[in-house]
């Protein structure tokens, strides 16, 4: 195959893969029930770092509409709202609050690769500390290890 044949079938397959629409829905589902925010400012802070993979008022930004970037988006606000979900705080069975607290504290969310493209979600250290402070208020602790209820 000559590189030019090779150059053909990549943009091909860059155009095909667009028509494919897992990602592409970007539409919220209603907020059905929502926590009781310890305060405005825990609430603020999550909505900066947290509620676009963890809410139904994700903000899509325009690569989220580009394959295969928009699989990959869809797929951490799939899986966001599956394990940690305010919008539905209440109703969905599995919903670990009580876990976002020590994720912030661990430095596992908000991801790495979710602040490079959202500025905004990178929270200074006094940022963090309030975060996983109100967090803890109001959703509860993590019990640790040995810790009992």
């Amino acid at each position: 195959m000559n590189a030019k044949t090779i150059a053909v079938a990549v943009v091909a397959l860059a155009v095909g893969i667009q028509f494919i629409p897992y990602g592409k829905d970007h539409t919220n589902p209603p907020v059905m029930s929502e926590p009781q925010w310890d305060s405005p400012r825990t609430q603020e802070l999550f909505n900066r770092a947290c509620a676009d993979c963890h809410s139904h008022e994700t903000k899509y930004p325009w690569y989220s509409n580009i394959a295969p970037v928009s699989w990959l988006v869809m797929h951490d606000i799939d899986e966001g709202r599956e394990h940690f979900n305010v919008s539905m705080w209440g109703i969905q069975k599995k919903n670990e609050g009580d876990d976002a607290a020590k994720e912030v504290r661990e430095g596992e969310m908000p991801m790495w690769f979710y602040t490079i493209p959202h500025p905004e979600a990178r929270l200074s250290d006094s940022e963090k500390k309030e975060l996983i402070s109100g967090l803890e208020k109001t959703f509860g602790k993590e019990e640790e290890e040995g810790e009992e209820k």
